[in-house]
């Protein structure tokens, strides 16, 4: 019940709160672990998020483990999906899962997506190795972001009009944008829309 009305039971990523305003926090996050599985979403009919199973498989959430130990692996939230539009430089937050669409003309309609590993893994080599090869392993360093919450379904509608906001605050304020946004969904699908949290994220210098 607690998860249809929302509640986030799961471990989140850990951060510094350098600022908060009425627009937007400005936050640091340590470094982290993470899993990462790029795709090319018409492999699932279109689907950008098509490629959590693949990572869900890895860390047990649907079943038997598929990694080498085998070790079930716990679900940290939240969700994270990005779509990078024009460069192809790679961005990660600490997130179980990270969406992102490849901006290079050759790499285009390529989307990866990340877990974030549980805070007791800070190497890659302590995290279990996948099965699926598929699956890498690797390390995300300290970043900062610029961050908005809100509610609801995120519609790509209400996502881009999220994001042109609170890119246009960030730049007004001083702040140097050094990549393209992520949207971090905190709850599962069945989490009524009221309920929900989301969050679009812009790095920053």
């Amino acid at each position: 019940m607690g998860m249809i009305l929302g509640k986030i039971s799961v471990e989140t990523p850990k951060y510094q709160l350098i600022k908060s305003s009425a627009d937007y926090e400005i936050r640091k996050y340590v470094p982290s672990v993470i899993a990462e599985f790029t795709f090319d979403p018409s492999q699932f009919k279109g689907d950008k998020d098509g490629g959590f199973t693949v990572l869900a498989n890895y860390i047990g959430a649907l079943g038997n483990p598929q990694n080498t130990k085998p070790e079930k692996i716990a679900m940290t939230a939240p969700v994270i999906t990005k779509t990078q539009e024009s460069s192809g430089e790679k961005i990660a937050m600490t997130a179980p899962v990270v969406t992102k669409a490849g901006g290079e003309e050759e790499k285009k309609n390529m989307v990866s997506m990340q877990f974030l590993l549980p805070d007791k893994y800070k190497k890659a080599e302590e995290a279990p190795k996948p099965v699926d090869e598929r699956v890498v392993i690797r390390e995300e360093g300290e970043r900062k972001y610029g961050v908005v919450k809100f509610g609801g379904v995120a519609t790509e509608a209400v996502v881009e009009e999220k994001v042109e906001k609170l890119k246009k605050c960030l730049e007004r304020d001083g702040y140097k944008v050094t990549g393209e946004f992520l949207l971090a969904r905190y709850n599962p699908p069945w989490t009524l829309p009221p309920f929900r949290t989301n969050e679009v994220m812009i790095p920053i210098e």
